[in-house]
């Protein structure tokens, strides 16, 4: 009985294996399959009407700005808005945590929901040091006196929580600390939130990242939060010169691209693609992800076929070489520590020799004492701005990419090259295993299906930083009344109003004038 209850056994571990084999195998066969067809597909692809997608793309004209569709920029306010009250419901304190760009978009959310609340802001503090370790704040790195300004129309802003009398002794007042969950809505803002500040008179938010709601319908909350973005944060004077002046550098000698290579340890490890590297390599990125990450079991092939690794520095040379541009092209490179070092660099440096980062460009001693902290971040991010075209290689969870794109889209519409990795995969997978022929053809059909930065409408789980078209975007000509473009006088209107209002109320035939231009910025 013993013995065949273990020979049971062995043949039901033997089944298991063998079923665990197949099931691997089968994965595997599938991958191939899958790649074999599309990339065969790609380079036979024709149009729903029966004809061939064009196969070239036009270096010079991406060197310019891309196809506007007829729209601009456009953040005004284009319905009545009054300006904050003279009287607060209390005051809100945040501390807005992650990277520069992390922080940025949690800069924009609490004016945001400073203007929801009625409430006087206290100008955000930053944690730099979880992520840089750097104490610079927002006197180090952002114009406070342009910021306060920019939004005297939206809300009122103070650069420190006040000092109240209690029991004849003069103390800081203090704020009620609260912890709004992830992607709150508007309603947990006016309720919860709202009436612990009215309560205690001022609330303190932390950690402030991603904890207002992306989507929010209601247009003018949105186009707030782009006046915040694209007007009101401006960096400090000495950063935005440092900047220009390496832009200018670049521009010496023509046109040039900027990559945000994101090729990094953390980004690989949170990616899970480690089929690539070393033994050394991959036991390395382990234990980063076992470390910082969630537990999950991940299938490096299938994760590259759903586009979810980063390409490598060899995948983004074979990526602008198919798509036309030569070994002259200067390319700006913003990156942090690249993993693996000059061996995964040798490939894209062969294809494109003229690589420049902002050390190299400018050698100053500010520069290169900071080139990891949030200037060297400010100073990358200003160039990547002010870049021909700007290529993110992965803009995943990538804060710095998605709000390049969509500063850049309300910068002008300017060029972006946002590789389909996912597209791309079947081609660089058939690569790999020794098929070539045709590769370039196949690169080329899955880029010209991108837009290099025109407007287009969001996708599901892109964010409002990424891509705020069309709230904050207009039509001079446009059928649609919401796509109008403001007056041009929309500023002078907002001023008016908040002139009335510390002055206390016009005499009526003021007013009346007033009402009826702040109806024409409808």
């Amino acid at each position: 009985m013993r013995r065949h209850h273990l020979h049971s056994r062995s043949l039901r571990q033997g089944a298991g294996a063998l079923r665990g084999s197949v099931a691997k195998l089968s994965i595997a066969v599938l991958v191939l399959l899958i790649c074999t067809l599309a990339f065969l597909f790609s380079t036979t692809l024709t149009g729903s009407k029966g004809f061939t997608v064009p196969s070239e793309i036009n270096v010079e004209q991406l060197w310019g700005s891309a196809d506007s569709g007829g729209w601009r920029p456009s953040s005004a306010p284009r319905s009545h808005w009054p300006p904050p009250p003279k009287e607060s419901n209390g005051y809100l304190r945040v501390r807005c945590n992650g990277g520069l760009n992390q922080q940025r978009s949690a800069i924009c959310n609490a004016v945001l929901a400073a203007r929801i609340m009625n409430a006087t802001l206290v100008l955000p503090e930053l944690d730099a040091n979880s992520f840089w370790h750097d104490d610079s704040g927002f006197h180090g790195i952002y114009d406070v006196e342009h910021f306060i300004h920019s939004l005297r129309y939206d809300v009122r802003i103070v650069e420190s929580i006040p000092e109240i009398r209690k029991n004849g002794k003069t103390k800081k007042m203090k704020a009620v600390q609260m912890r709004p969950d992830r992607n709150a809505g508007v309603d947990w803002y006016t309720t919860e939130a709202l009436a612990t500040m009215k309560q205690h008179g001022a609330i303190y938010l932390t950690p402030f990242s991603h904890r207002l709601a992306d989507e929010i319908d209601n247009p003018e909350y949105q186009r707030l939060r782009c006046r915040v973005n694209y007007h009101a944060l401006r960096f400090k004077p000495h950063i935005m010169k440092l900047s220009e002046s390496i832009v200018e550098k670049l521009r010496t000698e023509g046109h040039f691209m900027a990559i945000h290579l994101r090729f990094e340890m953390d980004m690989l490890s949170y990616a899970g693609c480690f089929n690539i590297f070393s033994p050394e390599e991959k036991a390395i990125l382990e234990k980063y992800r076992d470390g910082n990450f969630a537990k999950k079991d991940l299938n490096p092939e299938e994760r590259r076929l759903m586009g979810k690794c980063p390409l490598t520095p060899e995948e983004v040379g074979l990526i602008l070489r198919a798509m036309g541009f030569d070994n002259s092209t200067r390319i700006f490179l913003a990156a942090g520590e690249l993993f693996g070092g000059e061996q995964y660099m040798k490939p894209f440096r062969a294809l494109f020799p003229r690589l420049e980062n902002h050390s190299s460009v400018d050698s100053s001693e500010d520069l290169s004492t900071k080139s990891q902290g949030l200037l060297g971040s400010a100073v990358d991010y200003m160039v990547c701005l002010l870049a021909d075209i700007f290529m993110p290689t992965y803009d995943g969870p990538s804060n710095f990419a998605n709000n390049l794109l969509g500063h850049r889209l309300y910068y002008g519409f300017r060029t972006t090259i946002r590789p389909d990795r996912k597209g791309l995969a079947p081609a660089f997978i058939a690569r790999a295993q020794g098929r070539k022929a045709g590769f370039e053809e196949a690169v080329r059909r899955v880029m010209m299906n991108t837009s290099f930065g025109s407007p287009q409408e969001r996708v599901r789980n892109e964010s409002f930083y990424t891509n705020s078209w069309p709230e904050c975007f207009c039509q001079t000509e446009a059928r649609n009344p919401t796509h109008r473009c403001p007056p041009d006088n929309v500023l002078q209107v907002l001023h008016n109003q908040l002139e009335s209002q510390m002055t206390g109320n016009l005499d009526p035939h003021q007013q009346q004038r007033g009402n009826r231009t702040s109806s024409m910025v409808r």
